[in-house]
């Protein structure tokens, strides 16, 4: 709807304009010699119910659907409220269940008459996924060696998703049909009411008659519903003209005029005072959606007044009116400066996710990360706002081809993906039949570096289906254990003086449960080491019963939960006592393996640090007290803490190393 405000009651002429057209306002407000000119593009108010027919842009093609004519509803209240259109919805997310259900509950929403773009968009998203999952199959078919000619695919879901969708079409179309048989109705009702004004004139009743039944006609004139717009202007015309040749003609009973005159000079004052109380009101948007109320009841339900104060009433009433126009296009002014702001935004953030899929990505985490960051960059695009009305279209379309051609990327990788970890899946059944038929071998000399290499090839093999990573794995576990359980045993035989250690040191974990701390920070601290010190002292224990060390580190962390220590202090006396654990067991894989892990986990930290800060460019233009920015700066700090212990922890391991 036009944000033009009628300047005459008669005329669309701009309020800007109506200063300076009194005189023309004023030839207007008298009877016509003859039926005045209607310009085809003249913006007009509409009636409470009015509706336009105009032919609806044809869908996509839908099974066995055709289109009818649809009409545009006009309500006024409605016209202005879909002035501040709402951000489209994200459907681009959303696997084929989902956005069946999507469509459901916009059907249910009830406004089957406006919903057309977003039914459309969630049809379009579906046959996207839809053709991917039908491409693939073909391909499958084809591998198998079928015939393209023969090839054929539905599915269930896409039978669901058509049937509810034609249902919505149907719905549409019988909506729009009433509708248009309902304007057609009410612009007979309109006319047959002028004709019955015509007879008026022509009435040899008496005038106390004829005025009844003037009333009764303007009363089921305001009842009557909307009527086609491009009949709206005439329609309109012919009854203004024949009610004001009705009330000229009154002018032999001037007392049923001047009453009359009279009670629509009080209606219109109240509009004045009501539309003066609206130009200091704050809330321009809803002064203005009452401003267009009150405008249409002037026009259409109240009738004319006195001819010598009709130009003057209605000045007064368009100066109050212009007050109300004017701060709006000056609110619309400003906003519009800040859709143009949006609008910079949201093209930067397309950009930056163009940026991040045109990043090599080779891995699995690599693909994870560029998903979080994609996510993030999609939430700081919703909450940035509108843009300009002429661009919302363009920026709408080019977010979700970016944000589509993303996900199309990230689903051919694990399409290879998969097919890769089937591979891999078979390589490690191998491993595991190897590791199986050598488990129980007693020639322990030459299995156990076959199955360190097979632990080794297991390492580098890859992933595998989820499905089957948890049962490859006990299986595998199972049969190493298996083996290495039968070489420790061996080996337990061989070391008689590993059972008094293990004597011992079971001694020492009971002793612990009588420490009494003094509650002197350095001193308990002390007594702790001393303990340590006293546990790694006693030496290896059997293969079998090396789960005392994890008991013995359950009683210090009892230990620790007691103190008032630092989180990370206590993380590294710990983490002494597993290395020296280690260092005592003559194994320097064990040690290399560790020193390898926190390697990894310190270029993992450093990895992740870098492309958090690297997030921070996605909202350069959001404020710092915004949640989403704390969070991030937030998880920054955490990740440094993080680093810092793992580097102290490589400093403690390459000391036991080089001592």
């Amino acid at each position: 709807m036009s944000d033009q405000i009628n300047s005459t009651e008669e005329d669309n002429t701009p309020i800007e304009k109506s200063v300076t057209k009194t005189k023309a306002t004023q030839s207007q407000e008298e009877t016509p010699k003859q039926m005045p000119s209607i310009k085809a593009d003249t913006p007009i108010e509409k009636p409470s119910k009015a509706a336009n027919v105009e032919p609806e842009v044809a869908a996509a093609p839908t099974p066995e659907i055709t289109e009818v004519q649809e009409v545009e509803s006009s309500d006024a209240i409605a016209q202005i409220e879909t002035v501040l259109e709402k951000e489209p919805t994200d459907y681009s997310n959303l696997n084929k269940v989902e956005l069946t259900t999507a469509l459901e509950n916009l059907i249910s929403s009830g406004a089957i008459d406006n919903i057309k773009e977003e039914a459309e968009e969630i049809k379009t998203e579906f046959n996207n996924l839809f053709q991917e999952e039908l491409t693939q199959k073909k391909e499958a078919f084809l591998e198998q060696g079928g015939n393209i000619i023969d090839f054929h695919y539905t599915s269930t879901e896409k039978k669901a998703f058509n049937d509810i969708f034609n249902d919505y079409k149907t719905k549409r179309n019988a909506h729009f049909k009433k509708l248009k048989q309902d304007l057609e109705g009410n612009l007979e009702v309109r006319n047959l009411l002028i004709e019955e004004i015509k007879g008026l004139l022509d009435s040899k009743q008496s005038v106390n008659s004829n005025y009844k039944k003037i009333k009764d006609i303007q009363d089921r004139w305001k009842q009557t519903g909307a009527i086609p717009r491009d009949k709206y202007n005439t329609v309109w015309n012919n009854y203004h003209h024949y009610m004001e040749t009705y009330y000229d003609a009154l002018q032999l009973d001037r007392e049923f005029r001047d009453l009359d005159f009279k009670h629509n000079l009080e209606e219109k004052q109240k509009l004045i005072t009501r539309t003066q109380e609206l130009a200091k009101q704050s809330n321009i948007d809803k002064a203005f959606r009452e401003l267009q109320l009150i405008h249409r009841r002037w026009k259409e339900e109240i009738g004319p007044v006195a001819r010598e104060i009709r130009e003057e009433l209605w000045e007064t009433f368009s100066a109050a009116t212009k007050i109300i126009h004017d701060k709006k296009m000056i609110a619309e002014a400003a906003l519009e400066e800040t859709f143009i702001e949006n609008y910079a935004i949201k093209k930067e953030l397309i950009g930056l996710i163009n940026k991040v899929q045109e990043e090599t990505k080779s891995s699995h985490s690599a693909w994870q990360n560029a998903m979080k960051q994609v996510q993030e960059i999609r939430d700081v695009f919703f909450s940035v706002g509108r843009v300009p009305k002429d661009k919302n279209k363009e920026i709408w379309a080019s977010f979700k081809d970016t944000t589509r051609s993303f996900n199309k990327a990230k689903n051919d990788f694990y399409k290879h993906q998969k097919s890769a970890q089937y591979d891999n899946l078979e390589q490690k059944r191998k491993l595991i039949k190897l590791a199986q038929d050598n488990k129980d071998t007693e020639d322990f000399e030459k299995a156990t570096p076959l199955f360190k290499k097979i632990q080794h090839d297991w390492r580098e093999i890859g992933h595998v289906p989820r499905k089957d990573s948890d049962t490859i794995w006990k299986e595998f576990k199972a049969a190493c254990n298996h083996y290495f359980d039968r070489l420790h045993a061996l080996k337990d035989e061989e070391n008689k003086g590993e059972v008094e250690n293990l004597a011992q040191k079971q001694a020492l974990l009971d002793s612990m449960k009588t420490i009494s701390l003094s509650g002197d920070h350095k001193q308990d601290i002390q007594t702790i080491k001393v303990t340590i010190s006293q546990w790694k002292n006693i030496g290896r224990v059997p293969f079998k019963k090396k789960s005392i060390d994890q008991k013995f580190n359950k009683a210090l962390d009892a230990l620790f939960n007691t103190l008032d220590l630092d989180k990370k202090e206590a993380e590294l006396i710990k983490f002494e006592n597993k290395l020296h654990a280690m260092a005592s067991e003559d194994d320097t894989r064990k040690l290399q393996n560790e020193q390898f892990f926190i390697g990894k986990k310190i270029d993992e930290t450093k990895s992740e640090i870098l492309q958090l800060e690297n997030n921070l460019q996605f909202f350069k233009h959001v404020a710092k007290d915004n949640p989403l920015v704390k969070e991030v700066y937030k998880n920054i700090d955490n990740h440094k803490e993080q680093l810092a212990l793992w580097k102290e922890k490589l400093v403690k391991i390459k000391a036991i190393q080089n001592g």
